[in-house]
């Protein structure tokens, strides 16, 4: 098993598919984020999002979502459009939501590099989640090396001076 040859094949396709940053990180539970979760759940912070309280140990370990996961990709998408709302008495809408959802868009290509994997590397048993599973996103982002996470709590990329929202 050459791990460098399949990050670089990962890699190269997920640019290919669009995909503007990836980085790959070890699949394992997040305990430093688990301890900080739990206060901030105890705390209140969540609000009315009671949801977040929901599937605790499977947004800590990614491996309870996926069975035998070893490895977690994360991959950023520039989704912004430089199309403007003609009509100027129409309701204003955010950019993102012009087009097709982005949800469709980004889990149609999730699976076109999931299948690229399994022609080219072997048969394995991912899924690719775009806001459908309770994943830390940011944290995965940050621990596969894509930024840092700002004051703001939005993890920055350090190159693109970009700033990665997540939902």
């Amino acid at each position: 098993m050459n791990t460098t040859l399949y990050t670089n094949l990962i890699k190269n396709e997920a640019n290919r598919l669009g995909f503007d940053w990836v980085g790959i990180s070890k699949a394992e539970r997040l305990d430093d984020a688990a301890e900080k979760m739990e206060i901030w759940l105890k705390n209140g912070n969540h609000g009315k999002m009671q949801y977040l309280e929901n599937h605790f140990e499977k947004r800590m370990d990614p491996r309870k979502l996926v069975d035998g996961a070893k490895s977690i990709i994360s991959l950023s998408y520039n989704y912004f459009t430089h199309e403007k709302q003609s009509d100027i008495d129409a309701p204003k809408i955010s950019t993102y939501a012009y087009g097709k959802d982005y949800h469709d868009v980004i889990k149609e290509k999730l699976k076109m590099l999931i299948d690229f994997i399994q022609n080219e590397i072997g048969e394995v048993s991912g899924r690719g989640f775009v806001d459908s599973a309770p994943v830390m996103e940011r944290e995965w982002a940050k621990r596969s090396g894509l930024g840092w996470i700002g004051k703001n709590t939005l993890l920055i990329h350090p190159k693109k001076r970009i700033v990665f929202l997540f939902s």
